[in-house]
């Protein structure tokens, strides 16, 4: 068998670790967040290399045997930071309990340690890699030795070879040696030769092979001023090759026979993980993941379950658990595959059509009084509702209680849930039933074990959420919003939206002439025909024809793209018109035909999904269509709404929405006495701060002010910057500077809430909307400047969005249920985020104007006055 020997550069791993990951600490307050992407690497490592002989090797101290050459080697690097240093040692007591070896040497650096085993192992026909972030290992690289860099992080990893540094760098392992002479490496303070980069250290290698053959050919070089430079340089360019050449030959104490690996004990690993906290990496080490589920997981693999032929009462108690299983993603057209049911009294794989077909079963899915567990409760509902039967009974739900408990995760199937919480003994779909349009049943007896699988594992892991969901204070969210709210879903889905075949294509046919005269008259003032989708065709016409001034370039030619235009707007009369050509065809090519695609044939009406467990703001989103995004700047995306109409004829399209209720929201949450005022005297809050930041009379505002404050008032709600305020209003950075500091000396409640919750942020790791739903902000911490800011405005924006998110879905609730008491037929019809659409009998229109703006504004009680506005109309565009 082939040896196989792995050379990890410690240093430069647990670096690239601790930058690319946010701060975290234990439960004791050491800091592990280096340690955590190290051993996430390790163990990925091990999987797919499984070395015979494995060594971590680490720098032993910041002097080695080049300072003697060029004492200032390395000089100018910042200071490692002390929440890094501190991982140094943790990291090694738990490569120990990996049972790993790892070396240092006093005078050497871990590129000269793994450059002496390398050779070892290379000598000796081994196969060797290198794990490591510094290109400088490459001079490593042979026919028996692969160097794997590391490029974003620590798990985007590039693996090179003699073949592909030669395909991709154009030189060979040996002549990285010469190139880095040439280039020099800032980050070690490598001076090389100025001006001297990768593109023309290359070519002269290639040329002449060395960094000695460059010097001997030096009067051949072409270029007056890199002639002077290598010539000037050499010296420095000489030296630079003693420094980045890795010592192969150094005096360690050990060999490759030293390193052999036997893998670890299990228990020893586990109990350093529990000691670190790194929960969700022991289910990776083994199938004894954590300890509280150890019994669920042994129960689980020997499961034991019936497939239904008769349903009788005994499977149908109280407090079940059921999971639909329904193989492709748009539940509004596809069928149930089967039941899995869990209580009890046992656990029931049920094919569909005995389900469907007993009396019994419907009997039990509507009786209120009987406790069932869901996975998604909204699809659960549609798909009942599709076939004749109206769920009730639900008590917990399994997806939004995963959302509420894991906001930032994209995936709450209930594998990757079972994953989470340390269960492995559950597949994803894919992996039993194929990829993406791949899907398809599989023999029954496979289907059925695991659709009871699933069904098992959210019966066991309930109680654990619905006690983490208590201790979060989160129980009641899920319990009196989320849940309630999903019902409210699931019936606007199934009832869907009425749409105007005919009024739709007129539209289409209106826009395809539109867009047959712009491009004519493109054409014209471009005095070519050319075709407009094409930017390579188009750059040309604007940056060489026309002159027009060039923004930004591509790799391929000039770029097109839309931000490009904008700038260009005034610089020629064809700009607009492209602009205008683009937004119309992606109303016809998105609008029209995408939602005559979707319409269905047999009732002429749309069914969205709305997903209820996406946005970390707990906002709900609406897919397949999306009708949450209709364009309403252009007067022709507006007019897409005339073909949304009423069900049935003399009824009415009735649409309300909050007023600023972002602002409003921010004026209860910073309880800033001026903000809260000008809400509750019903004052317009866009002129009152046009006052306050021109220091003008109400009189004196204008239009332009007015929009100035606008800008600045929603800008404060998203934490927006000078520069991001500058861009908006196209005024100076110096001049949105200055609206923001008069801004918040206009409202300094404001700018003490921003200041607090940020800090609040950084104390607890998450901010709260004001019914606590949660976003956690690691990267509050974070090192790096971007990433940190982006969270610092995330923590100022999401208490104010989401809970203007919490309240449109408690007015829903609402209005749902005081619809139904007062045995109205409207029906609530969409949500687009701060607006209800319902439709209604003309009959109702006096009493919607009552009820819908007093539930909507009434549904909470903060310190200003909520404001709903009403219209209503034939069309969801004559509502509005």
């Amino acid at each position: 068998m082939t040896k196989k020997l792995v050379l990890i550069d410690g240093n430069s791993i647990i670096y690239r670790a601790f930058f690319a990951l946010p701060l975290l600490n234990n439960d004791k307050g050491v800091y592990t967040n280096a340690v955590y992407g190290f051993t996430t690497m390790l163990l990925r490592l091990l999987e797919e290399e499984k070395p015979t002989h494995l060594l971590v090797a680490f720098d032993a101290g910041k002097t080695t045997f080049r300072h003697a050459t060029y004492k200032e080697y390395k000089g100018g690097r910042q200071k490692t930071p002390p929440e890094l240093s501190e991982q140094f040692p943790v990291l090694k007591e738990l490569l120990d309990a990996f049972q790993i070896k790892h070396y240092q040497l006093e005078q050497y650096e871990a590129d000269d340690i793994i450059g002496t085993l390398s050779r070892q192992g290379n000598e000796e026909g081994w196969e060797v890699t290198v794990i490591s972030g510094d290109k400088d290992m490459l001079q490593l690289v042979s026919d028996h030795v692969s160097v794997h860099v590391t490029k974003k992080g620590i798990s985007d990893i590039e693996k090179y070879t003699p073949s592909y540094m030669l395909e991709k760098m154009e030189v060979t392992p040996e002549q990285i040696i010469d190139l880095k002479s040439l280039m020099g490496d800032s980050s070690d303070n490598i001076p090389g030769v100025p001006g001297v980069g990768q593109k023309t250290a290359t070519k002269l290698i290639k040329q002449y092979g060395t960094l000695e053959a460059v010097y001997q050919h030096l009067d051949d070089v072409s270029g007056k001023k890199l002639k002077e430079n290598l010539t000037n340089h050499q010296s420095d360019a000489l030296m630079s090759k003693e420094l980045v050449t890795i010592n192969r030959q150094s005096p360690i104490e050990i060999g490759i026979q030293d390193v052999a690996y036997n893998g670890f004990e299990q228990s020893e690993v586990s109990a350093v993980f529990k000691d670190l906290g790194f929960q969700s990496l022991l289910n990776r080490i083994s199938d004894e993941t954590i300890e509280a589920d150890e019994e669920h997981v042994t129960a689980m693999k020997d499961i034991v379950y019936t497939i239904v032929d008769d349903i009788t009462e005994s499977m149908l108690t109280d407090d079940a658990s059921m999971v639909i299983e329904m193989l492709h993603d748009n539940y509004h057209q596809a069928e149930i595959d089967g039941f899995g049911i869990v209580n009890e009294q046992g656990t029931y794989f049920i094919r569909t059509a005995t389900a469907l077909q007993s009396e019994l079963f419907k009997s039990w899915i509507e009786d209120g009084t009987k406790k069932k567990t869901v996975f998604d409760a909204k699809k659960t509902t549609v798909a009942l509702l599709r076939n004749g039967m109206h769920m009730n009974g639900i008590t917990f739900d399994m997806l939004l209680g995963s959302y509420l408990l894991n906001p930032a995760e994209n995936n709450h199937d209930i594998p990757a849930i079972g994953n989470r919480m340390g269960k492995t003994d559950v597949l994803f779909d894919e992996e039993v039933y194929g990829k993406g349009a791949k899907l398809k049943l599989p023999e029954e007896s496979k289907l059925a074990e695991h659709v009871v699988r699933k069904t098992m594992t959210m019966h066991v892991l309930r109680d654990e959420m619905i006690k983490e969901l208590k201790e979060n204070e989160q129980y009641g969210l899920l319990k009196e919003l989320e849940m309630p709210l999903a019902i409210i879903l699931a019936e606007m889905e199934h009832v869907g939206v009425q749409v105007d075949i005919s009024r739709l294509e007129e539209m289409g046919v209106d826009l395809k002439d539109r867009l047959q005269t712009l491009e004519k008259e493109i054409h014209e003032l471009a005095e070519e025909t050319f075709n407009l989708n094409s930017p390579k065709q188009l750059g040309p016409i604007l940056f060489e024809k026309l002159q027009l001034p060039v923004i930004k370039k591509t790799k391929t030619g000039y770029s097109t793209a839309a931000d490009v235009l904008e700038q260009l707007q005034s610089e020629h009369e064809i700009i607009p018109k492209l602009l205008l050509y683009r937004q119309l065809g992606k109303l016809q090519s998105t609008y029209i035909e995408g939602l005559l695609k979707v319409v269905k044939k047999d009732t002429n009406k749309i069914h969205t999904r709305y997903n209820q467990a996406l946005t970390q703001t707990g906002r709900l989103s609406s897919v397949d269509p999306n009708l949450q995004n209709i364009p309403i700047r252009l007067e022709e995306g507006r007019k897409i709404r005339q073909a949304f109409v009423p069900s049935k004829d003399g009824w009415i399209m009735f649409a309300a929405d909050y007023s600023q209720i972002e602002l409003r929201v921010l004026a209860h949450i910073a309880n800033d006495e001026k903000l809260v005022k000008a809400f509750q005297e019903d004052v317009d809050i866009h002129t009152q701060t046009a006052m306050d930041v021109f220091h003008v009379e109400k009189d004196e505002v204008t239009s332009n002010m007015r929009r100035q404050a606008k800008a600045v008032n929603f800008g404060i709600v998203y934490g927006i910057s000078d520069y991001g305020l500058s861009q908006n209003l196209g005024i100076t950075r110096k001049e949105a500077k200055q609206f923001i500091e008069r801004y918040f000396e206009s409202y300094p409640g404001v700018k003490q809430y921003m200041e607090e919750i940020v800090q609040e942020a950084k104390h607890k790791g998450y901010v709260t909307t004001l019914m606590n739903r949660r976003r956690y902000l690691p990267e509050i911490t974070s090192r790096n400047f971007n990433l940190r800011s982006f969270a610092e405005r995330t923590a100022m924006n999401t208490p104010i969005q989401g809970s203007a998110a919490d309240i449109i879905k408690k007015a829903m609730i609402d209005l749902d249920g005081k619809l139904k008491e007062e045995k109205l037929q409207a029906k609530i019809l969409l949500q687009v985020h701060d607006e209800l659409i319902l439709e209604a009998p003309k009959e109702e229109i006096d009493k919607l104007k009552e009820i819908v703006p007093e539930m909507m504004e009434q549904t909470v009680a903060l310190n200003v006055p909520l404001k709903v506005d009403y219209e209503y109309g034939e069309n969801w565009f004559d509502a509005k």
